[in-house]
């Protein structure tokens, strides 16, 4: 009798540890799917920004049991995306997911990858070329029209205006502004001064731009901005100068960043997709192509905004959601990021 319940007690033991490493490999694992490795590399880390992104590429990690993780340069800089891209390719990663800062700078290594079999999904770049997928948030153009309509309304429909992107080099950035520009058009007593100026994702040269438009233009009425550094740079800039009522502040940034010159008055409205949908997005695509799924028009990924992706019709690799959110004193406390 004592042989039979030692031998049950073994029996209970390894069943226990088999169970106990199932848990250890999460749900890819526990559903009999392979677990992947996918990086996600950004244009630019430590940033609000980014820092969301990260929170939507760790719940993703979390809720599929996939090692999926975000690294990013401490500076924007090509070359160091270009030196990080290489270093995963070289760790043998599974897939990659990309922010570019320049989408031209990263062709030879994304290509470098794919011919490496690594999966490659791309984000803010829909002119990518060496990509298996390109997720957007939304048609760039058309998200660009809708800041500039607002912008317009809080300018009475007249005066100067100012632009801002992160870089020249910046797709998603000279997409909206393509759109801003397209959208004025409408309004002959808008005028554009100085558009495009780039800060370079950088806070301060956003503030120190906007002082400089501010003295060069005593008459400027409004500002746009793709970077999200630009609202709380230029907010600062009009704030600091008690011109709440004289000039408008319209950009793309996250509401953690703006909360406090939403409220003096100093940004009208800020515009943003979610990050952390996006950076989960992202993941979700890659995981679907190593299992060898296609993704096609109408593809549902499960995530507001996402739920019925638009394929571009010039190239099938490029996909859209409709994720914009706007923002401005009257909802800013409804968002805690």
């Amino acid at each position: 009798m004592k042989k039979i319940v030692f031998l049950l007690a073994i029996f209970a033991l390894a069943v226990s540890m088999v169970f106990a490493g199932g848990d250890k490999e999460g749900m890819a694992s526990d559903s009999g799917m392979k677990q992947y490795t996918i990086a996600t590399v950004v244009k630019l880390d430590g940033i609000a920004w980014f820092d969301r992104m990260r929170e939507g590429v760790d719940k993703f990690a979390q809720d599929t049991g996939h090692d999926a993780y975000l690294i990013g340069p401490a500076k924007a800089d090509a070359a160091l995306q270009v030196q990080m891209i290489d270093n995963l390719i070289a760790q043998g990663v599974d897939a990659i997911a990309v922010v570019p800062f320049s989408p031209e700078s990263l062709e030879p290594v994304l290509k470098k990858a794919m011919d490496a079999g690594i999966v490659i999904v791309v984000h803010e770049a829909t002119s990518q070329q060496n990509t298996h997928a390109i997720i957007e948030a939304f048609q760039n153009k058309d998200f660009g029209k809708q800041m500039a309509e607002r912008l317009v309304k809080s300018m009475g429909g007249k005066g100067e205006m100012s632009s801002v992107v992160g870089s020249l080099t910046s797709k998603s950035h000279n997409e909206q502004q393509d759109g801003v520009e397209e959208y004025i058009k409408d309004f002959p007593d808008i005028k554009l001064v100085s558009p495009r100026n780039e800060d370079y994702d950088d806070q301060t040269r956003s503030y120190e731009i906007t002082k400089e438009l501010l003295t060069a233009y005593p008459n400027l009425k409004g500002m746009v901005g793709s970077p999200s550094s630009m609202p709380p740079g230029a907010g600062l800039a009009v704030d600091e100068r008690k011109l709440q009522d004289k000039v408008s502040i319209v950009g793309v940034t996250v509401p953690s960043l703006a909360r406090d010159l939403i409220k003096t008055g100093a940004i009208d409205t800020i515009a943003f997709w979610d990050p952390a949908d996006a950076g989960y997005a992202m993941n979700i695509i890659a995981v679907k192509l190593l299992n060898g799924e296609e993704i096609k028009n109408g593809a549902d990924l499960g995530i507001k905004g996402y739920n019925s992706l638009k394929q571009d019709a010039g190239n099938p690799k490029l996909f859209f959601g409709e994720a914009w959110v706007f923002v401005d004193k009257t909802n800013i406390d409804q968002y805690n990021f």
